[in-house]
């Protein structure tokens, strides 16, 4: 572990940020969700009720990350993910699989909402493809989104759309969110529970897991259930990646990763993006925001052991989860970096966690 860092600013200057890279956010599904007014502006100007905009990412040193695209299903039946009920268990039940089609006119409304806000940024959003896009960006003090699809509903028996996506700018995607795919099956919120619920892959699993690695997209394990996340270890030839789960050492939820699950992680040289989702932080499973930081750094710091310092990063799951109030949003960044200070942790290693193990991670990727 290196050493606490001793510098302080004086009472004139303002803090340096630390630039952070973001494995997951939820600001595209919130901006669509709106229902009125206009989402491109909502995200410049802020507003009361986000977690992740542009005031908010340039106070607390955002400086971009994976934006995903998730498909939503009517009413979720989730709501109870969102409250604290005190209960020592649940298991929240799933809504079934989503419609190719509908789920495509999701896809195609949040991309475009993506793209409408660069070209409406004058510069400070550049959607990126490569390293040396997200390299460019953050020099440039401009937000890095890349295109990410949390669940492949959207994706045909045929790959038509995996190919149209990609040629749209599709870096990252995850073959599932808990609910059920053509390809896989994810895990329900369920607590206490291992992540060993259900079948693996199916054979179009197979298929897309190919077929992305052919085209260097970025597979998402996180909301696969564990036979899925083997299935993919023995397959795919790139790096295992779970852009927002956490220890389930720590946190026995099945969301989460065991210990073998790391143990593979770092023999592929991939990494994991710590969750602020406080239900897959807190050891008692609780949707309560008053969990502190220093649950967040326990996380980090078990994955530090299992996985090495170079293959921890940040998965926030902005605007997608009830986070610590100590964070609240990405203002709060600051306040989990100066936490990993407090717990020994020197500016090497949380320039390595906040940014650099992504940008690595997704080289080795891309190949570029």
């Amino acid at each position: 572990m290196t050493t606490k860092t001793t510098s302080k600013p004086t009472a004139h200057q303002k803090p340096t940020l630390v630039p952070v890279f973001d494995g997951h956010n939820d600001v595209l599904l919130r901006l669509h969700k709106r229902g009125k007014g206009d989402p491109v502006a909502a995200f410049f100007d802020g507003e009361e009720k986000a977690q992740l905009d542009l005031p908010r990412a340039q106070a607390g040193g955002f400086a971009g990350g994976m934006f995903a695209i998730f498909v939503p299903s009517g009413d979720l039946g989730l709501n109870a993910l969102s409250m604290d009920t005190g209960a020592d268990t649940y298991d929240v039940p799933l809504p079934p699989m989503v419609e190719t089609t509908s789920a495509q006119h999701a896809v195609l409304a949040m991309a475009a909402l993506l793209f409408r806000i660069e070209r409406a940024s004058a510069g400070r959003v550049r959607v990126c493809r490569s390293v040396a896009d997200i390299r460019a960006a953050m020099a440039a003090g401009a937000i890095a989104p890349v295109l990410h699809i949390e669940g492949a509903e959207a994706i045909d028996r045929e790959f038509q759309m995996l190919d149209v996506l990609h040629a749209a700018g599709l870096r990252s995607l995850g073959p599932v969110w808990s609910r059920p795919t053509i390809f896989a099956h994810g895990v329900p919120f369920r607590f206490p529970s291992s992540p060993d619920i259900g079948p693996g892959l199916t054979d179009l699993g197979r298929e897309l897991v190919r077929r992305c690695n052919a085209l260097k997209i970025m597979l998402d394990l996180s909301h696969l259930n564990e036979q899925g996340f083997w299935d993919i270890a023995k397959l795919s030839d790139a790096p295992l990646v779970a852009t927002h789960s956490n220890a389930h050492a720590i946190c026995p939820h099945s969301r989460n990763l065991t210990d073998k699950q790391l143990a593979a992680i770092k023999v592929s040289g991939g990494m994991v993006g710590v969750n602020f989702a406080v239900s897959f932080l807190r050891a008692d499973g609780r949707r309560n925001p008053d969990t502190p930081l220093s649950v967040v750094v326990d996380h980090i710091e078990h994955l530090i052991t299992h996985l090495g310092e170079d293959h921890v990063g940040i998965g926030s799951d902005f605007d997608g989860a009830a986070i610590p109030v100590d964070i609240d949003s990405a203002a709060g960044l600051p306040n989990l970096i100066n936490a990993m200070r407090a717990r020994g942790y020197g500016e090497a290693l949380i320039t390595k966690i906040c940014s650099g193990n992504w940008l690595r991670v997704l080289e080795r990727t891309w190949g570029q």
